[in-house]
């Protein structure tokens, strides 16, 4: 998978430094594809990811076979 940043994130990521690109790629991967609450093209996938047992949600929109756009992420507890 590819991934391209939003400025929000290229901003948030520092703050967020353990959320790496493997996590964004299993919550992908292993999660179902729920439509955002505010937004009509970007899509969700919230996972719980081991082996720390946090959960993880990601704010992605997909631009092409495989190319992500990650909007933002972050732990929900």
């Amino acid at each position: 998978m590819k991934f391209e940043y939003s400025k929000h994130w290229i901003r948030k990521r520092r703050f967020r430094s353990k959320i790496t690109d493997d996590m964004f790629e299993y919550s992908i991967i292993n999660s179902d594809e729920l439509k955002d609450k505010y937004w009509e093209d970007a899509s969700n996938a919230i996972c719980r990811i081991p082996p720390s047992g946090r959960i993880l949600k990601v704010v992605y929109r997909k631009i092409g076979k495989n190319k992500y756009k990650i909007i933002t992420a972050y732990w929900r507890d």
